[in-house]
């Protein structure tokens, strides 16, 4: 059984089990968090397509870390201007473990 769910503003394909990074929540490591913002759920049967969520369906996950993403460098520049600008960015994210898809 898997489940498509929502979570940061983003969609994640997720099954009982799996390791998933996602965006920056508050919570604390060792947590057990419920995700209802599910889209979609599938499996054996015929898939359930939510508008936009499906009710009564939630998806446990265990905060496992809080890390930081790998560094984006973000480089701006106008040709024969002498403009240069250097950035560096690094995304806090949560990394959880799918514990159950209840529905």
């Amino acid at each position: 059984m898997y489940a498509i769910i929502e979570t940061g503003g983003k969609q994640y394909k997720v099954s009982e089990g799996d390791i998933v990074k996602v965006e920056h929540l508050e919570a604390s490591v060792g947590d057990t968090i419920e995700i209802d913002r599910v889209l979609m759920l599938g499996g054996t049967e015929a898939a359930s397509i939510g508008t936009p969520y499906i009710k009564n369906v939630r998806v446990k996950a265990e905060v496992v870390s809080m890390d930081r993403a790998k560094k984006i460098v973000v480089f701006k520049k106008k040709r024969r201007k002498g403009y240069r600008k250097k950035q560096g960015h690094r995304q806090e994210i949560t990394v959880l473990k799918i514990v159950q898809i209840a529905s």
